[in-house]
């Protein structure tokens, strides 16, 4: 029986290929979305994940088809851009809800069926933002900082118990979000890119499945920048 993989977010962007990536490599792969359509063998349930009870009872519904999660790919998170002075509290409070402690429920939960079988993959998708910053992204940046603790204390806290906890810190990533961004300025963060030119979502998603994998069994607390060169290992 393959391994059960929940991708968090898996209906856009970055999660969808995270999602199609892992059902191309046999995996019985599961998201906790909030709206929007799944790619094809991909079953999920609809919960927000700032929602502790709708986290643990769509986890509940997907593990009673599809047997414990055994892997975490905890993708969801959104963006309030601003700069400093004019950020609200609530713009900052949303984002650090979402990508921070909206991720930490997902592995709250995800954690105790880990436990239970003694094996687990956590794979948090962070930012090279989170690493090096960026103007107009405090929040943003927080929340993905924020993100390399949670691996780092998760493998201290679990790593006896054959569970491993990581960080892909994507960098410019072509995404439908990315797409709409005028060519001038596409240029401009190209030719910041050692690669010069943006990622793409398979590529990030290659990476996940190596961190999934038997593999991978050694690896732990790690940043695995997916950037091009930008954040030099910030």
């Amino acid at each position: 029986m393959s391994r059960h993989v929940l991708v968090t977010g898996a209906n856009r962007g970055i999660g969808r290929a995270l999602a199609e990536r892992f059902v191309a490599a046999g995996y019985t792969v599961s998201s906790l979305h909030r709206s929007g359509t799944l790619p094809d063998g991909v079953d999920g349930e609809i919960a927000d994940i700032t929602d502790s009870d709708a986290v643990n009872a769509a986890f509940d519904a997907l593990e009673e088809r599809h047997g414990r999660v055994e892997i975490l790919v905890a993708n969801a998170g959104i963006t309030r851009d601003g700069l400093l002075m004019r950020m609200s509290d609530e713009d900052f409070a949303d984002v650090l809800e979402t990508n921070l402690t909206g991720t930490f429920r997902c592995v709250r939960r995800a954690s105790q069926s880990m436990i239970r079988q003694r094996f687990g993959r956590i794979i948090l998708v962070g930012s090279v933002v989170g690493l090096m910053g960026n103007p107009g992204q405090v929040n943003y940046s927080s929340s993905k900082s924020a993100l390399v603790g949670m691996a780092r204390s998760v493998t201290r806290e679990l790593g006896a118990r054959g569970i491993t906890a990581n960080v892909i810190a994507p960098g410019f990533i072509t995404t439908d979000m990315t797409a709409e961004l005028a060519e001038d300025t596409v240029k401009q963060y190209e030719a910041t890119i050692p690669a010069k030119r943006f990622g793409s979502a398979d590529e990030v998603a290659a990476a996940a499945v190596y961190l999934a994998s038997d593999e991978a069994g050694y690896v732990s607390g790690a940043v695995i920048p997916v950037d091009g060169g930008l954040g030099m290992g910030h």
